[in-house]
């Protein structure tokens, strides 16, 4: 543990002296370093911290915890140093890496059902702006009153429908960025729209109407059956904590009797 504790207090002060700089070699080497960054990292970033969050900072920062942790333990094993402690060291480092992972894609996951909650009112806001704009110029006005979850993946498919790609492939990117219940299917219905002359114009809007109202209907239906879930919940638990005291108070009566 004193080894440990020297080496950490060594490894300060060389980086304090800037001896040992891993932020310069992490940006030095950041093109190398970042193709081991996730596919969908920068998307978990900007879906926990928002539209302002780094993620290449914040991936620098997972590098730069993940090495002081090999190094650490590398200082502890110093002693009985072998191929077993120093592949441990690097696990560490590479569990210490991943967890910085690991946790935005929980956090995704576990807030996945609330973006699918969200979709239905944010598509409602769309149909509007869609009565009185094309759809790409609808898009673009819906960014800044969409939920703020959808907002980058607006400005990218946005961003793509104004430098010429009129294919279905930026709808379609979109919905796979956001896999919640009918996302392809409505970014079909978006692009059909998009295509549509004005004539039609109309009769398309009213079947996207009924397609979002129907998701609305679902999502009301979804966040009863989870309020009437929770109270049964809390009813249960009142109830079990009610008869666990009563039984108690029981228990302790028939014991003051004996």
């Amino acid at each position: 543990m004193e080894i440990l504790v020297i080496g950490v207090i060594l490894l300060f002060i060389l980086q304090k002296n800037k001896k040992i700089d891993t932020g310069k070699f992490i940006k030095d080497n950041g093109n190398w370093i970042r193709k081991f960054k996730e596919s969908n990292y920068d998307f978990l970033v900007r879906s926990k911290y928002g539209e302002d969050a780094d993620p290449d900072l914040l991936f620098d920062k997972r590098i730069q915890n993940a090495f002081v942790v090999v190094v650490a333990l590398i200082f502890l094993f110093i002693t009985q140093l072998s191929f077993i402690n120093v592949l441990a060291a690097f696990l560490a480092g590479y569990f210490v890496f991943k967890s910085g992972y690991t946790s935005l894609n929980n956090y995704y996951k576990k807030h996945l059902h609330d973006i699918n909650l969200q979709l239905p009112y944010f598509l409602k806001n769309l149909e509007v702006l869609a009565q009185h704009y094309t759809i790409p110029v609808a898009l673009a006005k819906s960014i800044d009153t969409s939920p703020e979850i959808f907002r980058a993946g607006l400005k990218k498919l946005v961003s793509r429908i104004n430098e010429g790609d009129s294919t279905v492939e930026p709808y379609m990117d979109f919905a796979k960025e956001y896999p919640v219940n009918d996302s392809m299917r409505m970014m079909r219905l978006l692009y059909r729209l998009s295509l549509g002359n004005q004539e039609n114009k109309h009769e398309q809007l009213v079947m996207f109407s009924r397609s979002v109202s129907a998701l609305q209907n679902k999502a009301r239906e979804t966040r009863y059956k989870e309020r009437l879930q929770r109270m049964e919940n809390k009813t249960m638990l009142m109830l079990g904590v009610v008869g666990g005291g009563v039984m108690i108070l029981l228990l302790f009566a028939m014991l003051q009797q004996f």
